[in-house]
């Protein structure tokens, strides 16, 4: 199935970014430029590094410099996850372009990308909710309350990678179709948006 492998790369990445522990790492992939693997790696990459800047711009005692720039940086940021979204579909959409669409084949509510960026994130999700369930220094009812969240959220992937498969396999067989709309951000383009359009006399 797609998602175990998706699965398997995005707690990969996640695991390799743990070990600096640092947003400011150099990144590297480990997957061939070329392929699917690479894209998912860096999609959760991404994710993992702005995880950790949402954690540090909450600090109440961050100077305002610093926490402009670290607006700065998420917003970059999520217009890179936004771009590597856009790529991963690409994929799909090139992988099953000579498939012949069924009569009656309708069409899913996101595309396949949109719903493995939210496998990405529970990834993440999953992971800093085990961290709270092992911690040596926390109480009993914090880590049962823990523990069952985890519970909840490990459901939720199961569920989700049972609708991406489907969804996919759908797809392969003619029974569903992508259209994918390309989006259309605003707020970093110099003509739409007005911040930016009085700047530029």
């Amino acid at each position: 199935m797609f998602t175990d492998t998706a699965i398997f790369i995005f707690e990969e990445s996640i695991k390799k970014y743990h070990v600096l522990d640092d947003v400011n790492q150099p990144f590297t992939n480990p997957y061939p430029s070329d392929s699917i693997e690479h894209l998912l790696y860096r999609k959760n990459w991404i994710d993992t590094v702005q995880w950790h800047y949402e954690d540090l711009i909450r600090d109440p005692k961050i100077e305002p410099v610093a926490a402009l720039e670290l607006k700065r940086k998420i917003d970059a940021s999520n217009q890179d996850r936004t771009d590597l979204v856009e790529y991963i579909d690409s994929y799909f959409l090139n992988k099953y372009r000579s498939v012949q669409i069924l009569e009656g084949a309708g069409i899913n509510t996101e595309s396949p990308a949109w719903a493995i960026d939210r496998l990405s994130i529970l990834a993440l999700k999953i992971y800093h909710m085990k961290e709270e369930v092992d911690r040596e220094d926390a109480t009993s009812e914090h880590i049962r309350q823990c523990q069952k969240k985890l519970d909840v959220l490990q459901e939720q992937r199961n569920d989700l990678s049972t609708a991406i498969d489907q969804l996919i396999h759908d797809i392969e067989n003619g029974r569903k179709y992508m259209k994918v709309y390309k989006q259309m951000k605003m707020y970093n383009d110099d003509e739409l948006n007005p911040v930016l359009r009085g700047q530029k006399g």
